[in-house]
C-alpha cells in the first residue's frame, strides 16, 4: 500500500464536524496559558474522563504537560472572534472575555457552552501530537447553540427539518 498523503488525510478528517474549544491551563511560572482546540472527545463516563490532543511542535505543549489541572471550554456561536483570538499569535489571548480561576487555577470562560475543569490524569506522546486524558472534577453547561468546524471553517448548527 502506498503510504497515506498528509495533505489528503488532513482533508478527510475535515470532513467531520466537530465542536470548537479553548483548552486552558497554568503554566509553571503561574501564567495563563490557552490555545483554541477542536480534538476534545468524551473518553469515560466512570470514572469521569476526556481527552484532547496538541502538537508536538506548539510552543504550549511544555505547559499542559507540567500542569496539575486544565479546563476545556466549550465555545458557543457568539464566541467565534475568541475562537479565532486563540488561534492566533496576539501577545495576550486572555484580554478579551471573561476570565475566571477554576479548579486548579485553569482559567474558565464565562458565558461557553460547557466547560470541563480537569485534573491532568495522563498526558501521551502519539505520532506528532501529544494526548492529554483529564478527569472531570467540575462541570458547568448552557443550552446554548455551540459553535461547530467543518471543512476548515465555522458553521452554524441548524434545527433538523
Amino acid at each position: 500500500m502506498p503510504p497515506i498523503d498528509a495533505k489528503a488525510l488532513r482533508s478527510a478528517l475535515g470532513r467531520f464536524t466537530t465542536g470548537v474549544t479553548i483548552a486552558t491551563c497554568r503554566d509553571s511560572a503561574g501564567l495563563r496559558v490557552g490555545l483554541t482546540a477542536n480534538s476534545f472527545n468524551a473518553l469515560s463516563l466512570d470514572p469521569p474522563l476526556v481527552l484532547w490532543s496538541l502538537r508536538r511542535a506548539s510552543p504550549a505543549v511544555s505547559a499542559f504537560e507540567s500542569a496539575s489541572h486544565f479546563a476545556i471550554n466549550v465555545l458557543t456561536e457568539g464566541q467565534v472572534g475568541l475562537s479565532r483570538r486563540f488561534a492566533s499569535p496576539v501577545p495576550d489571548r486572555f484580554a478579551e472575555g471573561q476570565w475566571a480561576d477554576g479548579v486548579g487555577g485553569a482559567p474558565v470562560l464565562a458565558g461557553c457552552a460547557a466547560v470541563f475543569e480537569c485534573a491532568l490524569h495522563q498526558h501521551e506522546t502519539l505520532g506528532d501530537h501529544v494526548l492529554f486524558v483529564g478527569r472531570v472534577e467540575r462541570l458547568h453547561e448552557a443550552v446554548l447553540p455551540p459553535l461547530v468546524f467543518q471543512g476548515g471553517h465555522y458553521h452554524l448548527l441548524g434545527e433538523m427539518l
